[in-house]
């Protein structure tokens, strides 16, 4: 009788014993922090339930036991570790202590995800295209005639790849207006506007703004990076003023637009002035990169510390395996901090030159994050520059948020204090 308790005890209990995988995202255990999140994606895609510990060894995933699971962390090169459910409970336990800045949320489904980007682009022209594809995350890419279609209801989460919702294709008019391939989006950029009806590529780009903003208002989350933040405010503000020179859309643009401007419209900016000469390669004062006194080896941002029980969303949004983030460039590469609407937090900041590169903010019933620069890992990235191999890179804490806000959507909400 002994003989037989021991053996159904080996067959029926023995992963008693092993109930729980644990994939920790500190520095010293984690082999590749950016597969952990597709590791996570792919058990909300099977409907498994996946809990985020916040501010635990980096913000570590925990998970029921399968041996499913513990092959795919291995094919995928993720660390992990196999725990009783003693040990997850003692580590729960740790966590719901009032003591610890720690919460345990419980990640309920997998996010469809929209990457809004030109089709035909390379993956590597976009930081979020390109950690999507190496972490396994799936992703539909959209563009204008989607959105205008209504088709973003079908998605949870949106990234606005550097585009410049402005219609001043990218203000690179003065380096690359003779450039075959400037010419070349020019042209279909125009195509694409009348083919939608539209005269001008400024008015439907604006359209296409209105129809995102909307969306958030609704309840969706959108990410954007570089030109795509501020450019995507400054349209808002300039609906139905002419901002745009000759060259741009083949007219004057209205007079005193500046004064025209309405910020109320906007997601995180106000009180901006635009950049009105057309050879200057900014779009307005929102951005702070030719104002950085920031030498390259000094270039570092610091996140900020939110209390994970009160405010639960930028703690999740800030999860990492260090406070200090190496900077990187961009057409956008920082924003004013004295033109971020009060509203808004400012979840990143480079302390020697007082600039925002991480913000967040509600706009109705939905969220936006704006990132500053445009690759994480290259840190003044030029148009031709070969693409980043993230094989190089697995523990990129600037690659990181961007991971962190594509798993914001799956979690339980609870309403955030600040």
């Amino acid at each position: 009788m002994r003989i037989l308790i021991f053996v159904a005890l080996i067959l029926t209990g023995w992963n008693g014993h092993s109930n729980f995988i644990l994939i920790p995202m500190d520095f010293e255990t984690q082999d590749n922090h950016l597969k952990a999140y597709g590791i996570s994606y792919w058990l909300l895609e099977k409907d498994q339930k996946v809990q985020w510990l916040l501010n635990y060894r980096g913000g570590s995933f925990l998970s029921p036991f399968s041996e499913e699971l513990q092959r795919e962390c291995t094919i995928r090169g993720v660390s992990f570790e196999v725990i009783s459910d003693s040990k997850s409970e003692e580590i729960l336990r740790t966590i719901n202590s009032p003591s610890q800045n720690m919460e345990a949320v419980l990640l309920e489904k997998a996010p469809k995800i929209a990457v809004y980007s030109p089709q035909g682009n390379a993956p590597w022209d976009d930081a979020v295209t390109m950690v999507l594809e190496f972490a396994e995350i799936p992703y539909k890419t959209i563009y204008d005639k989607e959105v205008l279609n209504g088709e973003l209801l079908l998605y949870d989460w949106l990234h606005l790849h550097h585009e410049d919702f402005t219609g001043q294709y990218g203000k690179f008019y003065s380096a690359y207006r003779s450039a075959p391939w400037y010419i070349q989006e020019k042209k279909e950029a125009k195509a694409l506007a009348r083919s939608l009806g539209f005269e001008k590529v400024s008015e439907e780009k604006l359209a296409v703004a209105k129809k995102i903003n909307d969306y958030v208002i609704g309840g969706g989350f959108m990410f954007a990076m570089c030109s795509a933040t501020d450019s995507f405010d400054i349209a808002l503000s300039a609906d139905g003023v002419d901002i745009c020179e000759p060259m741009f859309d083949g007219d004057a643009s209205d007079p005193g637009y500046q004064n025209k401007l309405d910020y109320s419209k906007t997601m995180a900016f106000t009180d901006f002035i635009l950049e009105k000469n057309p050879l200057v390669y900014e779009y307005s004062s929102i951005d702070m990169t030719q104002k950085r006194t920031v030498p390259k080896s000094q270039d570092y941002f610091t996140l900020m510390d939110y209390s994970a029980k009160w405010d639960p969303i930028p703690t999740m949004l800030c999860q990492n395996h260090t406070a200090v983030v190496k900077g990187f460039m961009g057409q956008t590469t920082a924003f004013n901090p004295d033109q971020i609407k009060s509203n808004v937090l400012v979840m990143g900041k480079n302390k020697l030159n007082e600039e925002a590169r991480y913000i967040h903010g509600i706009k109705g019933k939905g969220f936006f994050t704006f990132y500053g620069g445009h690759d994480p890992e290259d840190y003044q990235h030029r148009v031709g520059d070969p693409k980043t191999e993230l094989e190089l890179h697995p523990k990129s804490p600037g690659y990181r948020l961007i991971l962190n806000n594509i798993l914001f959507p799956a979690a339980e909400k609870k309403k955030q204090k600040t």
